[in-house]
C-alpha cells in the first residue's frame, strides 16, 4: 500500500485535524469568488484601454493601472486568506478577520469617483 500524498502548502496542512469538507469547500468556493473579482477588475482596466472612452488620456491610464493593479495583487492575498482560514478551521481557532475589503472598497469606490468626475468634466459631459 502507497502512504496518501502530502498535502500542500505544508503550512496549512501540517497542523490540526481535518474540518468538515463542507466548511473546507465553502472556504475554496470564498476564494474563487475572489479570483473572479479580480479577473473583473483586469478585465475592466484592460476594457477602459481598449475601448474608445471620451476620457483625458491620463485619467484612463490612472483608472486602468488602478484597476490592473488591484486585480493582479488580489490573488496573492485572497491565497494567503485561504491558507489561514482552512489553517484556523483544521486548529479550533477564530477565523481570521477579511484584510482585503477596505483596500478594494477603497480602490473601487477612488476609480469610480476618477471616473465619474472626467466623465461629467470631459467636453460634451452633461
Amino acid at each position: 500500500m502507497s502512504a496518501r500524498p502530502q498535502r500542500r502548502p505544508d503550512w496549512v496542512y501540517r497542523d490540526g485535524t481535518e474540518p468538515d469538507e463542507r466548511f473546507t469547500l465553502a472556504n475554496e468556493r470564498t476564494y474563487l469568488a475572489w479570483i473572479r473579482t479580480s479577473l473583473a477588475l483586469i478585465a475592466g482596466g484592460v476594457a477602459l484601454q481598449a475601448l474608445p472612452v471620451a476620457l483625458h488620456t491620463a485619467v484612463r491610464v490612472a483608472a486602468s493601472v488602478l484597476l490592473i493593479c488591484a486585480g493582479a495583487t488580489i490573488p496573492l492575498g485572497v491565497w494567503i486568506r485561504w491558507g489561514r482560514a482552512e489553517r484556523a478551521m483544521r486548529t479550533g481557532e477564530p477565523l481570521p478577520a477579511p484584510t482585503l475589503l477596505v483596500p478594494l472598497a477603497a480602490v473601487v469606490t477612488g476609480v469610480g469617483v476618477l471616473l465619474l468626475v472626467a466623465l461629467v468634466m470631459a467636453p460634451g459631459g452633461r
